[in-house]
């Protein structure tokens, strides 16, 4: 059984659209990245606002695949609009700072 992928595509116009098959789950997991849903002759026309900048579309259209793709659907993200690299490795944890070793405290002279 193939599962037809959501594909987020840049459009012949410039504009980020999205097509394929969508649940409720996923409308409202676009909607939540900015995607507006407007009529169209057949269903609905989704896609990013216009004129916000090739960087904020791209950042945007990243997110939604990343967050539909946490929810575990299929989804095909055109390569010019990905911020990050494909299949990236998560970044390497951070080093930690040595452990502290348990000092007794410093003894204190007898008076004399």
């Amino acid at each position: 059984m193939t599962v037809e992928p959501i594909r987020i595509t840049r459009g012949q116009g410039g504009e980020v659209e999205v097509e394929g098959p969508l649940d409720a789950l996923a409308a409202d997991i676009l909607r939540r990245a900015h995607f507006l849903f407007q009529p169209a002759l057949r269903g609905h026309w989704i896609r990013l606002p216009f004129d916000l900048g090739r960087d904020w579309e791209n950042e945007h259209a990243t997110w939604a695949a990343a967050m539909l793709t946490a929810a575990r659907y299929p989804v095909a993200l055109d390569p010019d609009l990905r911020t990050d690299a494909p299949n990236q490795a998560a970044p390497p944890a951070p080093a930690r700072p040595p452990a502290m070793t348990a000092q007794a405290p410093p003894r204190r002279r007898a008076r004399s």
